[in-house]
C-alpha cells in the first residue's frame, strides 16, 4: 500500500468511527477498515460500550469466502487496539490470531492499559505497524477521550449566549437553539453553573429538549458563602471550598470525561485564567430587545482563538 491509499483507508475508517458518537461512550470512538489488494472486505466501528470493538466488527463482516485473504490484508484502526482484557477480549490478539500482516494505527491510545502495549504486541508478533495516520484527524475525533487520559481531568467545554451588544440578560436562546445546546449537555458527563445563575434562573439543566430517555448529566454548582437554599440544591453535587483544580480532580475520580460549564461571566472567567478549559462555545443572537428580529448563530473556538476577549465583550 502507498502513503495515499493509507490516508484513504483510513479516512474511511474516519467515517465509520463517527458511527459510534451516540453510544460509545465513555469508550472512545473507533472505525476499522480491512482492505486486500485495494479491495474493502472488512469494516466495521465500536457500536457501543461493553460492545464488540472495532476491530472485531471488521472482522466479522469479513464474507465466509474472503476470510483466506486475512493473511495478505492490511487492517486500519484510527486508534491502537487494545491489548488487555476489559469487557471484551484483547483486540490486538484477534489480529495476530486471524495473520493480519499490516496494521496501520490513526494514533496511539493514551489509556494506561493500552499506551503504546498494543502496538508492542502487534510488533512482537511480526506484524507491520505503521502509527500516524491522519493523527490529528483521529485524536480530534476523540479529543475528550485523549483529554482525559492525558492530562487526568474532564475535558472542560464553556458555553454562554450573547446579543450583538454583548449583554447576556434576558431569553436569548430559541426553543431551535435550545435543543443544540440540550444535545451538546447529553454528549457531556456533567454540567457545572455558579451561584449567581442558580440564583437567577433556578436551572434544572436537563436534557429534556433533546431526550426525554437519554441519562441526565451530573448537576454541579459551587457556592462559596453558602447563599443557596437547600431545596434549590437539591441533586446537584455542591462544591463549597475546592478550588477549579480540586473540582477537576475530584470529577475525573468520579469518571467525568467531559465538563460543560454554562455558568455566567465570573465563572467563565476564572476557568480561563487558570487555563483549565478546552474549548468556548458561543451562541450570538442578532436581537437588540426582545422585539427585534431574532436569528442566531453558534460560534465554536479552541483553545488559542482568544476567547478571554470574546468573554470581556459581555461583561
Amino acid at each position: 500500500m502507498t502513503a495515499s491509499e493509507d490516508i484513504i483507508y483510513m479516512r474511511r475508517a474516519l467515517q465509520l468511527a463517527l458511527c459510534g458518537e451516540a453510544a460509545a461512550a465513555p469508550n472512545p470512538m473507533v472505525g476499522a477498515v480491512i482492505v486486500h489488494k485495494g479491495r474493502i472486505i472488512g469494516e466495521g466501528y465500536h457500536r457501543r460500550c461493553g460492545g464488540p470493538h472495532a476491530e472485531v466488527n471488521a472482522v466479522r463482516s469479513v464474507a465466509l469466502a474472503d476470510q483466506t485473504l486475512l493473511g495478505e490484508s492490511t487492517i486500519y484502526v484510527t486508534l491502537e487496539p487494545c491489548a488487555h482484557w476489559g469487557k471484551t477480549p484483547p483486540c490486538a490478539d484477534l489480529i495476530i490470531e486471524k495473520g493480519i500482516p499490516r496494521v496501520v494505527v490513526g494514533c496511539k491510545d493514551p489509556f494506561a492499559k493500552v499506551d503504546g502495549l498494543g502496538i508492542k504486541k502487534l510488533q512482537d508478533a511480526g506484524c507491520e505497524v505503521v502509527v500516524g495516520v491522519l493523527e490529528e484527524e483521529c485524536r480530534e475525533l476523540n479529543r475528550v477521550f485523549m483529554t482525559y487520559h492525558s492530562k487526568h481531568r474532564p475535558f472542560v467545554t464553556l458555553k454562554w449566549a450573547q446579543r450583538p451588544d454583548g449583554s447576556v440578560n434576558g431569553q436569548i436562546s430559541t426553543p431551535f437553539t435550545q435543543m443544540l445546546v440540550h444535545r451538546l449537555r447529553a454528549r457531556c458527563g456533567a454540567i457545572l453553573v455558579g451561584t449567581g445563575t442558580m440564583l437567577a434562573d433556578h436551572p434544572s439543566l436537563t436534557v429534556r429538549d433533546w431526550s426525554l430517555r437519554g441519562e441526565q448529566p451530573l448537576r454541579i454548582t459551587i457556592d462559596r458563602h453558602n447563599r443557596l437554599p437547600k431545596e434549590l440544591t437539591d441533586g446537584f453535587l455542591v462544591y463549597h471550598t475546592e478550588t477549579l483544580e480540586e473540582i477537576l480532580a475530584d470529577l475525573y475520580q468520579r469518571g467525568v470525561q467531559h465538563l460543560l460549564v454554562e455558568g455566567g461571566p465570573t465563572l467563565h472567567r476564572s476557568f480561563m485564567e487558570a487555563g483549565l478549559y478546552d474549548e468556548v462555545r458561543i451562541e450570538t443572537s442578532d436581537k437588540r430587545s426582545d422585539h427585534s428580529i431574532d436569528g442566531h448563530t453558534i460560534e465554536r473556538r479552541r483553545i488559542g482563538q482568544s476567547p478571554l476577549r470574546a468573554l470581556s465583550e459581555y461583561e
